[in-house]
């Protein structure tokens, strides 16, 4: 049976201006280093907060990002990602963050043990 979809071909990738374009973004459920399992909380409103991701590539105007670093970004500021096969013929989902909304930059991949602060609130029964 053939997929319904195939992820991209791409031979080479050059984004404009100063485009981040980033990969290794977390969505799913999390195990944090005491053991607790934080199931997957996106499109909830304990999932919003800032996620870590891994830089692609960037445009020739971004002088303060270089790819490999790992950012954190602000809750949202990511498009919907692409599927694509790179050149060794692996399949990578990308995303395009928005630059002003980088919050922080690691040289090495951090622990994702950000929690939210976004208050749950449970309806009340009049």
């Amino acid at each position: 049976m053939k997929p319904a979809y195939a992820p991209h071909k791409v031979q080479s990738l050059r984004p404009l201006k100063n485009t981040v374009l980033v990969t290794d973004m977390v969505f799913k459920e999390r195990k944090l280093n005491s053991g607790l399992i934080l199931l997957n909380d996106n499109g909830t409103t304990a999932g919003i907060r800032p996620r870590w991701g891994r830089i692609y590539a960037v445009g020739p105007e971004q002088k303060d990002y270089s790819v490999g670093d790992w950012i954190c970004v602000a809750h949202g500021r990511w498009t919907r990602g692409v599927e694509i096969e790179d050149v060794e013929g692996n399949a990578v989902t990308i995303r395009k963050v928005d630059p002003k909304d980088i919050l922080l930059i690691s040289d090495e991949q951090p622990s994702d043990d950000t929690m939210s602060d976004a208050v749950q609130v449970t309806a009340q029964k009049r």
